[in-house]
């Protein structure tokens, strides 16, 4: 369960990140709601994660899972560049997210 929860909180964590974009700098009223709940709920399912998973692992599963969801919501919803580059560095990021699970298990 623990795994669900950190899971939703990188997802949250990219609803937050996209919310804030379309706040413009927090001026307008519902993606700024949307943003500041996304950063509750999001901090919130890390928190419960962190009860049962080492911190490093979380918080990097954490960070990682935004990132790319950030990289993906970017290109999809923003029109941002998708480069081979962009790609790669994304795929790398996810690769590192593997080894840190990994690396817990040896």
């Amino acid at each position: 369960m623990h795994w669900v929860a950190l899971l939703l909180a990188g997802v949250f964590e990219v609803v937050w990140a996209t919310a804030m974009k379309q706040s413009a700098g927090f001026s307008r009223l519902w993606p700024s709601v949307l943003c500041i709940a996304g950063m509750l709920i999001s901090i919130g399912l890390l928190s419960a994660a962190m009860r049962s998973l080492p911190l490093g692992t979380a918080y990097t599963v954490w960070t990682g899972v935004g990132a790319v969801g950030a990289f993906v919501a970017g290109i999809v919803f923003f029109g941002e560049q998708a480069s081979v580059i962009r790609f790669v560095a994304a795929v790398l990021i996810v690769s590192g997210l593997v080894l840190m699970k990994i690396g817990d298990q040896v």
